[in-house]
């Protein structure tokens, strides 16, 4: 067989350039959305003296931890972030479970109803009972006030989520569910061990969005939630909020020689506290978010 040598392509002097100026303008752009992110976190570091006299930094002069002490100091929030991790990953479980098993019926074309049971899932999205309906229907009718089932059923289903799973399965090409058929497959075989495994970049991508909504849930949790052994742990954080607004030295919280932790520092420390769950799952799915979203948000 001939041996091909391959020829490198020569870029002009201009192509160099332009590329280093798309480089220059993404690395800005980036650089922009860090910054208050970094400022967050410097922030719930610093004193209230250097809070009060830099409008901003990236790194505090003098480092006190009496925020992040203050938080801490009756541990409270443990009990919170326990509830809100087991909200999150049992309420995305619940999540997946019926979205998917709602998308792929649904993305089946010879699937009978179809047409009427998509027609349902329209009207839910477009029309809404509203807040006075769903919290008497919660607390009321099914009485789970003041329960984890408060905060998982309303939203077991998002269908704009189902959505995207749904044109996910309709991309993925139907000869081989064909051939699974040939070989003795049934229905919940092939949904289980063939559609679920290769709609892994989708399904990664939804319970992303499931996971973000259920960890940062603060309205169904003050409207259905009043027994503290049950809060979450950003009502805790609202409520340690306020609490700022009246620290004195009664507190038994020994703050050392920086002082009282300032309330702008708290408020920056709760921002830290509730979003790094969230940035530590992140990256271990970022490489499906893309091409979950593109694929199943433009196919079929």
């Amino acid at each position: 067989m001939p041996k091909f040598k391959h020829a490198l392509v020569k870029r002009s002097r201009m192509d160099m350039f332009a590329q280093v100026i798309i480089y220059i303008i993404v690395g800005s752009f980036a650089l922009i959305t860090l910054l208050p992110f970094i400022y967050i976190f410097a922030g719930s570091f610093a004193t209230d003296r250097e809070l009060i006299e830099r409008p901003f930094f990236l790194f505090p002069k003098t480092i006190s931890f009496n925020a992040y002490k203050y938080i801490f100091a009756n541990g409270d929030i443990f009990r919170g972030l326990r509830n809100s991790l087991i909200v999150t990953v049992v309420g995305t479980t619940i999540n997946m479970f019926f979205s998917t098993t709602l998308a792929y019926p649904l993305s089946r074309p010879y699937f009978k109803g179809k047409k009427a049971l998509f027609a349902m899932v329209l009207v839910s999205l477009l029309f809404s009972a509203g807040m006075v309906p769903n919290y008497l229907l919660i607390a009321n009718i099914l009485r789970l006030k003041n329960t984890y089932w408060a905060l998982w059923l309303p939203g077991a289903i998002n269908m704009f989520n189902m959505l995207i799973i749904m044109n996910y399965f309709r991309s993925l090409p139907q000869e081989m569910e064909e051939s699974a058929y040939i070989d003795g497959a049934n229905d919940l075989q092939i949904f289980t061990r063939i559609m679920l495994p290769l709609s892994a970049p989708a399904l990664a991508s939804v319970s992303l969005f499931y996971a973000v909504n259920h960890w940062n849930s603060y309205f169904n949790a003050m409207m259905y939630i009043s027994d503290r052994r049950w809060e979450v742990v950003q009502i805790m954080l609202r409520r340690i909020i306020f609490l700022t607004q009246s620290i004195s030295s009664e507190t038994g919280v020994d703050w050392g020689m920086l002082g009282e932790p300032p309330e702008k520092s708290i408020r920056l420390a709760t921002t830290v506290f509730a979003v790094i769950p969230i940035l530590c799952v992140y990256p271990f799915i970022q490489k499906y978010f893309t091409q979950g979203i593109m694929v199943g948000s433009v196919k079929g």
